[in-house]
């Protein structure tokens, strides 16, 4: 069987998912457009109730580094850089990581076109990016969907995890591909 063949199908498989849906809805006497438009219609609305909080993390995200203070972040950081043997631009990355994730992607292709991305900045960069997440973007979308006001110790935890992340990933970068000096 040729690839095409088997693209071929395969091009049925979610239609045919979805027939199966529907008819098993309909056997068991599901209503099923009305419970579509009950769903879409809850959707909507809790789209409508996360926009404040989607427009404030984005609002938040744009102060913190036009503000200039992720730069005085990396120079603070800096020291704990040179004990693990890590570029600035890494650890910019993954405070922009945990603010915003267009932001980080952006940032990345960045390093790409800059250092390429089989350099150890291109691999560290693409480690961090798979290995850490959003977290003031989930903290806001998920804490508001539900209405929580206090994260308690959330944003603290989601940090730490974040910073774990970039420890490790320098770690394992450096392991997997055998870098013996920070630049080549």
């Amino acid at each position: 069987m040729t690839s095409e063949m088997l693209g071929e199908s395969f091009s049925w498989f979610i239609p045919g998912l979805i027939f199966i849906v529907f008819l098993y809805g309909h056997i068991k006497g599901v209503r099923i457009f009305e419970v579509f438009i009950e769903g879409a219609q809850e959707g909507f609305m809790m789209a409508v109730k996360l926009i404040p909080y989607l427009i404030g993390i984005y609002v938040s995200v744009g102060i913190f580094r036009e503000s200039g203070a992720v730069d005085i972040l990396v120079k603070l950081l800096s020291p704990i850089l040179k004990v693990i043997k890590a570029p600035t631009d890494a650890l910019l990355l993954s405070i922009i990581r945990s603010l915003s994730g267009p932001a980080a992607l952006s940032m990345t292709m960045e390093i790409f076109d800059t250092h390429g991305p089989d350099s150890f900045i291109g691999r560290l960069a693409s480690t961090m990016l798979g290995s850490s997440d959003t977290t003031f973007y989930i903290i806001a979308v998920y804490f508001g969907s539900v209405g929580i006001r206090k994260t308690r110790y959330s944003v603290a935890l989601g940090l730490l995890a974040d910073f774990a992340s970039f420890v490790a990933s320098v770690y394992i970068v450096r392991k997997v591909f055998f870098v013996k000096n920070l630049f080549y």
